[in-house]
C-alpha cells in the first residue's frame, strides 16, 4: 500500500519533515530568495512532459534528467504506460501546491513499480517547479508528483524536484481546491512530446496493486 505523500511542517520556529497528507496549510508568505542555480539546458521533445487538464488547456513541463535521472525516467515510464490518464489532482491548496498522481485518488495508493531512491538537488521550489510527493521516508516517492503554486524554498533539497512548467500554468491555477475537492480537476492525457500527441485518451493501463505489507502510518500533517 503506497503511503501518503510528503511535504514538510512548520512548527513553531523549527522545521520538521513530514508527509504530504491530508490538512497540510502552505506555509505564511516570505521574502526567501531562491538559491542560485545554474542555468537549464535547452529543452528538447524528448524531455517535454505534456498534460492535457480539465481546466481547458495543456501544460508543458521541461524534465531535467540532469538533476533527477531516475526521476524523469519514473514519468516517462508511467507516461508511455497511460498511468497518469484520467487521474485527479486530489489535494490543491491554494497558495501552496497541487498534487496529483494517485490511482486511488486519496494520497495513499502510487504503482507496482519499486519507490525512488531521493535524488535531492539544486532545483529550488519556485512557481511552477515540478517536484515528486513522498511519505516520511526520504525514499519513497514513485508515482504521485506536485507542482508548486507559489515558491516553498523549505521544501528545497527534501523533495526530489525533476521539473519546470514551461506554459499553461494557469490552466493549474484554475484546478479547484481541497483536500480533496469536491470537484476534482483531471489529467484527460499526459504524454512526453517527443512521442507524438495520441489519438484518443486512452484509460490507464496499470491499476495500484497494494503491496503485501501493512500500511505504514501517515506521517504528521503540518498546519502553517
Amino acid at each position: 500500500m503506497r503511503p501518503f505523500a510528503a511535504l514538510l511542517a512548520l512548527a513553531g520556529a523549527l522545521f520538521a519533515t513530514a508527509g504530504c497528507a491530508r490538512g497540510e496549510r502552505a506555509a505564511p508568505a516570505t521574502a526567501a530568495v531562491a538559491p542560485a542555480t545554474a542555468v537549464a539546458p535547452a529543452p528538447t521533445p524528448d524531455n517535454i512532459w505534456v498534460l492535457e487538464l480539465s481546466t481547458g488547456g495543456r501544460v508543458t513541463v521541461q524534465l531535467r534528467p540532469d538533476k533527477a535521472p531516475n526521476h524523469v525516467e519514473r514519468i516517462k515510464t508511467l507516461t508511455r504506460r497511460g498511468f497518469y490518464n484520467g487521474l485527479t489532482f486530489h489535494r490543491v491548496i491554494d497558495g501552496f501546491m497541487a498534487q496529483g498522481g494517485d490511482p486511488k485518488g486519496t494520497g495513499e495508493g502510487g504503482s507496482d513499480l519499486p519507490d525512488l531512491k531521493a535524488e535531492f538537488n539544486d532545483l529550488p521550489h519556485v512557481r511552477g517547479v515540478a517536484s515528486m510527493a513522498r511519505a516520511e521516508a526520504n525514499d519513497s516517492a514513485n508515482s504521485q508528483f506536485f507542482l508548486m503554486l507559489m515558491p516553498t524554498f523549505r521544501l528545497d533539497n527534501r523533495y526530489t524536484a525533476f521539473g519546470r512548467v514551461l506554459s499553461g500554468m494557469e490552466y493549474v491555477d484554475a484546478l479547484e481546491k481541497g483536500e480533496p475537492p469536491a470537484n476534482p480537476g483531471r489529467i484527460l492525457r499526459a504524454w512526453i512530446q517527443a512521442d507524438g500527441e495520441p489519438r484518443t485518451a486512452s484509460p490507464p493501463i496499470q491499476t495500484f496493486t497494494p503491496a503485501p505489507t501493512a500500511t505504514p502510518t501517515p506521517a504528521p500533517t503540518p498546519r502553517g
